[in-house]
């Protein structure tokens, strides 16, 4: 168990960071793409009933206000504006009997919507 608390705070020391299991299934999903993607793009936008929505879609190039993450040879690219929504959080992908899809543990966020949605800083 002391071995868990080490490995979060690398976690949390990234201004974004994606778990083992993220990353797995962005590859899977990657794979299934033709052209072959270069990246993944996360983002912060507008919208939902609380006033933010996370956005997740496939990149071939960054922009030039991009920043670029690598996790384990994966690259993810985020916007500058999205950043300051997004330092902090952790993307992870979870599958329960309810539902799978991937998850976002963001410390900067005050308040989410009833459906879990969108969220408000």
């Amino acid at each position: 168990m002391a071995t868990a608390a080490p490995e979060i705070a690398q976690i949390k020391s990234t201004p974004l960071s994606l778990t083992p299991a993220a990353v797995a299934k962005v590859r899977e999903i990657m794979a299934t793409q033709d052209p072959l993607p270069a990246g993944l793009r996360i983002g912060v936008v507008g919208g939902g009933c609380s006033g933010f929505q996370y956005s997740m879609s496939f990149e071939n190039a960054s922009g030039m206000m991009d920043k670029v993450l690598n996790f384990d040879g994966l690259k993810v690219y985020v916007d500058a504006t999205s950043m300051m929504y997004l330092n902090g959080c952790v993307v992870d992908y979870v599958e329960t009997l309810e539902a799978a899809g991937f998850k976002f543990d963001n410390p900067s966020v005050k308040s989410t919507c009833g459906c879990g949605s969108s969220f408000s800083v």
